[in-house]
């Protein structure tokens, strides 16, 4: 999932640039409409900044409260893991079974 997710933040940045690009290069063309979507780009481009920003610093905050948990608790956090392994593996060795017959 970290190549995913890595993938998809290079995806934005490339796609934040690409309108950037084009923002400048229609900055002298003259039209009503070209400077509504101008308008319009760059009030997307700040909206997704800021929501990036926000996802990110929401993701940071979940990995320091996840860690110190772990770190707190963890016997139990073993335990946790070990539990939902069983039952990953035991779901899948069913489908895994019925898939043969």
């Amino acid at each position: 999932m970290n190549k995913e997710t890595q993938a998809i933040s290079e995806n934005m940045g490339q796609l934040a640039e690409d309108a950037q690009a084009l923002m400048a290069a229609t900055a002298d063309v003259a039209g009503e409409k070209v400077a509504e979507a101008r308008k319009r780009l760059a009030a997307a481009l700040a909206r997704g900044k800021d929501i990036c920003s926000r996802a990110r610093e929401k993701v940071v905050e979940g990995a320091k409260a996840a860690d110190e948990a772990v770190h707190e608790h963890p016997y139990q956090a073993i335990a946790i893991g070990v539990g939902v392994g069983a039952i990953i593996g035991y779901i899948l060795a069913r489908r895994c079974c019925r898939d043969r017959d």
